[in-house]
């Protein structure tokens, strides 16, 4: 790794899978290095379960090769720092460097460049090849040509077939630059660089302004430049570092490069976005990484992040889901259910798009997910206007329609039933009472009574009396809670399911029935069961503060993270979707929930630190909160915070640390406040 830096991973050769190649993402394009074909966001192609990425060929996945050159010393490099993949071969007499990346704040452009380097005297000139697969059609879009733009080629299309009969086919413009088939440093110059614009957009005003865009970028010699300085504002507003083993903070490194590169650039226009998939945006072809659809990968396993980081990408996920309300009310009235039913697999309208009837029918805890995610909102920005004004009340009340409409009153146990679901763990279905689906259903109802008060509405009286009355399964006897009614304690679970009650939903429950969920749910959860499991117990046990567990949890993270770009799988045996940001944002939680103790309720935000033996310190530069944005350092011994930025419109609430001992410090915009590592919270000041 180039000098031991974290966030910079080198090789001399590429992984034999061209799956674990990096990506190179902006919030609407997409693609794997030297890959033919690139993705464009909220286009897709094929009806309901065959609704998948369509594939837009590309004219960056060219490879340089040096002709004739003797054993050229070639090297792969991946810069988080820059957002920028290059390959570089060091030829006797000369270097020739390609670089690629996805401009942050211009996310219809994408550019790569050519240089070649005189090392020494010589006045031959130097030649290199650019291999392309390169051709101008796809399988999924009915693409024509059109006239030459300032110089760049132009295609245009739509997509085949639309993801609901008689819906909208999407379109796609492309303009590039011509890409000759090799490249000549004459023999009077030393260097030459030569640079190589894309632009895809969904009309051709759009693909034309931003290839122009990019032109005169090139013009004033600062397009690369400029594509650094958005993508490294962006990495220092987010900024997470620790001190402890290299590993831990090259994977932390990697996984901030791939879930930053999904989301819209800081104040950007109002352009739809079209939210996260587990593989991301350079993945979803079809039949592979589940086709680009939006899971509750989403919500559970990624937003939390994005939302003490970056709460404007927060904010914009959110109205992905707002967006495809009425595909999910569409949803639930087809189901025979009322309110809105959020698809297990969404793509661009919000119907269900899953391949296999059984998840979207069973797997209906993702519509708490969702609602659980606007309720985090809700507590860490008090953003009144999503609520008010831009659809989020009537998403989260339709949501608490249709978990009244889908409990069944059980004269038996004088409790609410919710009957044949499947829980988060896969390996069941067909259960009645999974006890995360009806904890999630719970705290639906619950959110939404507290945020009807709150928007001085009336608040019905069933969702408030089947919050109540809702079973959530317990076992008295050994004291901890049944994934579903019949559960047997010793029956394999595929991932992370009733320790998810613990965090993020934060049911109520002692320390004591805690311990038990994990110990009893640990040793008979799948080895090879998806990534972001073993985050979910690695923060458990740092809740105990049972730190030797925690690290031995957070170290299985580690098979799943693949060499030398820290591209992660869903399973450890290679299978599943790869570039995997839901395992991303797991192993995310763990630094920012888990060695922070932050938790987010209604009255504050809660801290309570806990370290494995080899970490020593974190900082996280940007803390999001009611409109604050907060400095945190913590070591073994000390905490120390800052408020470094307050929002003036609306006006930020002033706030105050609390220590559980009672102790109060006021947070106020440049003041340092330090006290003694201990629990407390973040609240405002009275």
């Amino acid at each position: 790794m180039a000098d031991g830096d974290p966030g910079v991973f080198t090789a001399t050769t590429l992984p034999g899978d061209p799956r674990l190649l990096p990506t190179v993402t902006s919030a609407f394009l997409g693609t794997r290095v030297f890959r033919d074909i690139l993705h464009a966001a909220g286009v897709y192609s094929g009806a309901a379960g065959d609704t998948h990425r369509a594939d837009v060929p590309s004219p960056l996945g060219l490879r340089m090769a040096a002709p004739g050159a003797r054993s050229p010393a070639e090297s792969f490099t991946l810069d988080t720092w820059t957002g920028t993949f290059s390959h570089t071969i060091q030829s006797p007499g000369y270097t020739a460097t390609h670089q690629l990346y996805a401009h942050h704040s211009l996310v219809h452009l994408m550019a790569f460049s050519i240089t070649i380097r005189r090392s020494d005297g010589s006045t031959q000139p130097i030649t290199v090849q650019l291999q392309s697969l390169f051709v101008p059609q796809s399988q999924d879009l009915d693409l024509t040509p059109g006239p030459d733009f300032q110089g760049a080629h132009y295609i245009h299309g739509q997509t085949l077939t639309p993801e609901v009969e008689g819906g909208p086919r999407p379109t796609v413009h492309m303009l590039w630059t011509p890409i000759p088939e090799s490249l000549t440093l004459g023999g009077e110059e030393r260097e030459r660089c030569w640079e190589f614009l894309v632009a895809v957009a969904g009309s051709e005003e759009e693909a034309k302004r931003s290839y122009s865009a990019g032109l005169a970028l090139l013009a004033a010699g600062s397009l690369h430049r400029s594509h650094i300085r958005a993508w490294a504002a962006l990495r220092r507003s987010c900024s997470v570092e620790l001190d402890g083993p290299l590993a831990l903070r090259q994977a932390l490194h990697g996984c901030l490069y791939y879930l930053l590169s999904a989301v819209p650039p800081r104040d950007s226009p109002g352009a739809p976005f079209h939210g996260i998939s587990p593989g991301g945006l350079a993945n979803g072809t079809r039949g592979e990484d589940y086709w680009g659809h939006v899971f509750w990968d989403q919500d559970t396993w990624v937003f939390p992040n994005l939302l003490l980081l970056h709460p404007e990408a927060a904010r914009a996920v959110l109205q992905y889901r707002l967006r495809t309300l009425e595909g999910a009310r569409r949803n639930a009235q087809e189901q025979g259910y009322q309110g809105a039913k959020f698809p297990w697999e969404s793509a661009a309208t919000g119907r269900e798009v899953c391949p296999e009837e059984i998840y979207g029918a069973q797997e209906i805890h993702v519509n708490g997910d969702v609602l659980v995610a606007f309720e985090q909102y809700y507590c860490t920005t008090q953003d009144q206007k999503l609520f008010r004004e831009d659809g989020g009340w009537e998403l989260v009340e339709a949501v608490a329609q249709y978990w009244c409409s889908r409990m069944e009153w059980s004269e038996e146990e004088q409790l609410y039933h919710i009957r044949g679901v499947m829980p988060p763990d896969e390996y069941h279905s067909q259960v009645d009472n999974s006890a995360f689906t009806n904890a999630v259903a719970r705290r639906s109802l619950n959110f939404a009574a507290d945020l009807a008060r709150d928007l001085l509405l009336p608040v019905p009286e069933e969702w408030e009396d089947r919050a109540r009355k809702i079973k959530v399964p317990f076992d008295e006897e050994r004291k901890y809670h049944p994934e579903y009614d019949g559960y047997s304690p010793g029956e394999p679970v595929k991932q992370a399911d009733v320790v998810l009650l613990g965090f993020p939903l934060m049911h109520p429950m002692s320390a004591e029935v805690r311990r038990n969920d994990l110990e009893m749910y640990e040793p008979v959860t799948d080895p090879a069961g998806p990534a972001m499991t073993w985050s979910m117990f690695a923060v458990g046990w740092l809740e105990l503060k049972e730190l030797q567990r925690a690290r031995s949890q957070l170290e299985k993270c580690f098979s799943n993270i693949t060499e030398p770009f820290k591209v992660w799988v869903e399973n450890s045996d290679g299978s599943g979707a790869v570039n995997f940001l839901t395992g991303m944002g797991g192993f995310l939680q763990v630094i920012l929930f888990g060695f922070t103790g932050f938790r987010i309720t209604r009255s504050g935000l809660l801290f309570d630190p806990a370290f494995p033996d080899d970490i020593t310190k974190l900082n996280i530069s940007s803390i999001s909160y009611l409109g604050n944005k907060l400095e945190v350092t913590i070591t073994r011994e000390e905490t120390r915070m800052e408020v470094t930025e307050t929002c003036q419109d609306p006006r930020a609430s002033p706030l105050e640390a609390v220590l559980e001992s009672g102790q109060r410090f006021p947070l106020s915009e440049g003041h340092s406040i330090s006290f003694p590592t201990a629990p407390g919270w973040i609240q405002r000041s009275p």
